[in-house]
């Protein structure tokens, strides 16, 4: 039950904004390795042996607090791993983030919709129109969804069996930190980033095919053509250079009737991708609040799942 209550927090509360955020500390111990480790010779061997550091020094932390408040108490050592599992959780502020580029554009102001969604996308964001900007947003929220809610939800779950949710939990967040730092296909990371960009894309891998098919459950139960989304999951899931990102965005962009992917600008330079989805209509505001919607509806049903799995398994 430690998993629902985190989650619940999560909805209700959404990100601790605290300095002190675990992923906050995770980040600077992933740059304290990489002054460390880096090398521009033999990187994939030194990246490999960063990416043991951090998995290592972080699941100590989190065995050796557990440990220090278990001293305590049994009261605090259970409130300790619920905040864990709440600060590992990234569902309402994925929603809060995005939530101010719908209210610029419904305001028509693409300016600030522009600047708000600059900084939840990684793309250039000034050249964008309404609709770019729509699907922006939508395309972050989609693959968030997956990274940032199922894939934590299914490793906390997996973890649970092992009596060590929160453990499992912050491997997995370490992994997707470390992979969003050093994970880049550029001169400085290519070979010392590999490693993580490896594990990141393992340890999604079941968590996105998983979330894609919960989504398109949450399509049905929200009243959205989940056939169309489940024909466009079937076609385009695999468009993307990731060999998850397109998973849930194919979903999202189905039960929605809108086209996502394609090309963008990363750093004044473009960058052609395949498309998502079926042309049907031109983007618009209320879109990502649709996608809201989706991914209220995919989080009741994961919350469905893991009390089903913590009861009957």
């Amino acid at each position: 039950m430690q998993i629902l209550a985190a989650l619940l927090l999560d909805a209700l509360f959404g990100d601790p904004k605290w300095p002190t955020h675990p992923v906050i500390l995770v980040g600077r111990l992933i740059t304290f390795y990489e002054k460390i480790f880096y090398s521009p010779s033999d990187g994939k061997r030194r990246g490999v042996i960063f990416c043991a550091a951090v998995l290592f020094t972080v699941a100590a932390a989190v065995a050796a607090g557990m440990i220090v408040t278990g001293l305590i108490g049994k009261w605090a050592q259970t409130a300790f791993l619920i905040y864990l599992l709440y600060a590992a959780i990234a569902f309402k502020s994925l929603k809060d983030e995005s939530l101010p580029v719908a209210r610029a554009l419904a305001a028509g102001d693409l300016e600030r919709a522009r600047r708000q969604v600059g900084r939840i996308v990684g793309r250039d964001t000034e050249r964008l129109d309404a609709a770019g900007v729509t699907r922006a947003a939508v395309e972050t929220i989609a693959e968030s969804y997956i990274d940032g809610v199922v894939s934590v939800l299914f490793w906390m779950t997996v973890g649970s069996f092992f009596g060590h949710a929160a453990i499992f939990a912050w491997l997995f967040k370490a992994a997707s930190t470390m992979d969003s730092m050093v994970g880049y296909d550029d001169e400085r990371y290519r070979d010392f980033g590999w490693a993580a960009a490896k594990l990141d894309d393992l340890l999604n891998f079941i968590p996105a095919r998983l979330g894609a098919l919960i989504a398109v459950g949450a399509g049905a139960l929200a009243n959205m053509d989940y056939r169309r989304a489940w024909r466009v999951f079937l076609r385009d899931r695999l468009n993307h250079k990731s060999p998850n990102s397109a998973h849930g965005e194919s979903v999202f962009a189905g039960l929605l009737g809108i086209r996502l992917g394609g090309g963008a600008f990363y750093g004044g330079e473009w960058e052609a991708r395949p498309t998502l989805g079926d042309d049907l209509r031109e983007p618009e505001p209320n879109d990502i609040l649709r996608a809201h919607y989706i991914m209220d509806v995919s989080a009741a049903l994961c919350a469905v799942l893991i009390f089903a799995t913590e009861r009957f398994v």
